[in-house]
């Protein structure tokens, strides 16, 4: 890729926001409007959970084929295919006759959407080569998750109560358009200077191990054990599998020598941990605000402003800290919070209170505000950059896998605590494990956040950043080791 000037490079982490942004605030109004898709097509618990996982599963199997293509064939190239089949996707749900329909239209959006941000951050990776300005530029990308976390419920709300639960995916059709527009006439093309082969064994293997393993949570408290027992069985053997297969390929579609990095295995597991708290977070606190407490979509949405807002605050801020200081103290602030937040609501019932709930969406919301920016700073820096579509992918896979088993667990916690009891009046009751995963999913930031960024984290980093240059020298003279 070309040097680009500052004001170039700018205007394509502008463009590549635009897809974050449209992917963030499709998901953010969608949990918006949950109740209004329930009332309108008879959904029940479940077939609700699959609206969002259908989307995230999607999205988690295909994000590491995106990424490893668009280092083969051209990240731009794959960029904009990306914005065309969400585009299209976003049309179709918002015509879906039924919730089949509107699972199957969401499963396109996703296959679009795989193809937009691990790629983007790609594409940034190689136009922001300072590591500082780097880190600045993934701390305004995190600030884009915060934007949509409080223009999406708002937007969200006013749709659904003004228009319906469809005109939420109108807002992607413009939006896609513009962004594809731009790209074409300011992104420059850039791709990996050796392509890597396509490993399909690998893809199906992802694809076995995600969907079985979210197929038999969401439906465990719906199903008896042996028809969820398979299902299990699959994504244990999938797994098995990826693990022996992977590491005798020369180019793996997941080169597990990634994660002899103990940042890049802590960003993934952190990665994991904080989406399936926010998943979790945003199931529970939509269905309580409207189902329990009877606000409508719009009210709902500004009731989440409170946790909205410090994210699009902190994101910003965490990439600077990351820039000038290191990815520590943004964890450590980042788990902290989370965890305080989610046993407020655990221990203390925090939703019952205005001001405990507003004090507890608050803290949440700052939590997450600080977590983003290291975990795409980390899985990113030290990679070769001919890989940083892939490494890029890896991180983006972790926050969509654990958005999918967060709304999954919880959603299933919840299914079984409420049972066949009044839902207003065991609501709250039926929460609280939901409330301690969400718990255990902010400490898991905490802990590991604090053991995978100190000096033995770092030289794991270096010494697996010299192994990697080394096979891909060894790869392009054609020696295996």
């Amino acid at each position: 890729m070309p040097e680009l000037s500052p004001r170039r490079r700018l205007l394509v982490l502008a463009i590549c926001c635009m897809s974050l942004l449209i992917v963030s605030l499709d998901t953010t109004a969608l949990n918006v409007s949950l109740p209004a898709m329930q009332r309108d097509l008879g959904a029940s618990t479940s077939g609700l959970q699959w609206t969002i996982d259908a989307y995230t599963l999607v999205l988690a199997s295909l994000l590491m084929l995106a990424g490893s293509t668009a280092d083969r064939v051209g990240r731009k190239r794959v960029f904009m295919a990306g914005l065309v089949l969400f585009t299209i996707g976003s049309a179709l749900c918002s015509v879906a006759p039924n919730l089949d329909s509107l699972i199957a239209f969401r499963m396109v959006q996703a296959v679009g959407g795989s193809m937009l941000n691990p790629v983007a951050m790609s594409i940034i990776t190689n136009t922001f080569t300072d590591p500082r300005e780097r880190a600045r530029a993934i701390g305004v990308w995190g600030a884009v998750v915060g934007i949509s976390m409080a223009a999406g419920p708002l937007v969200g709300g006013l749709l659904v109560d003004s228009v319906g639960w469809r005109a939420i995916f109108w807002v992607n059709l413009p939006v896609g358009l513009a962004a594809l527009l731009l790209t074409l006439r300011y992104v420059p093309e850039s791709r990996a200077p050796k392509a890597r082969r396509l490993d399909p064994v690998g893809q199906l293997l992802v694809i076995a191990l995600f969907g079985s393993l979210t197929y038999a949570i969401i439906e465990a408290p719906n199903s008896d054990f042996m028809t969820v027992l398979p299902f299990a069985a699959i994504a244990t053997m999938a797994l098995l599998a990826l693990l022996r297969y992977e590491p005798r390929r020369a180019e793996p579609l997941i080169d597990l020598r990634f994660f002899r990095s103990a940042p890049f295995s802590g960003a993934t597991l952190i990665a994991i941990g904080a989406f399936a708290a926010l998943g979790g977070f945003l199931f529970l606190s939509t269905l309580y605000l409207q189902n329990v407490r009877g606000l409508d979509a719009l009210h709902a949405g500004l009731w989440m402003l409170p946790m909205a807002a410090p994210t699009f605050l902190c994101a910003p801020l965490s990439g600077r800290l990351v820039g000038s200081r290191g990815p520590r103290l943004p964890l450590l602030i980042a788990g902290s919070a989370m965890t305080t937040s989610a046993a407020m609501f655990a221990l203390f019932d925090a939703e019952t209170s205005n001001v405990t709930l507003i004090v507890g969406y608050t803290v949440f919301g700052i939590g997450f505000g600080f977590v983003n920016a290291p975990i795409t700073n980390t899985a990113v820096s030290g990679m070769p950059r001919a890989q940083a579509g892939v490494a890029a992918a890896v991180a983006s896979t972790s926050r969509q896998l654990g958005q999918t088993l967060g709304v999954a667990v919880v959603g299933a916690l919840l299914a079984s605590g409420v049972g066949a009891s009044s839902y207003k009046e065991a609501f709250v009751a039926a929460a609280v494990p939901g409330w301690w995963v969400i718990t255990g999913c902010g400490l898991l930031v905490l802990v590991v956040g604090a053991v995978t960024s100190g000096p033995w984290a770092r030289r794991t980093a270096a010494r697996t950043a010299e192994r990697l240059d080394a096979g891909e020298v060894r790869q392009a003279l054609g020696v295996h080791s």
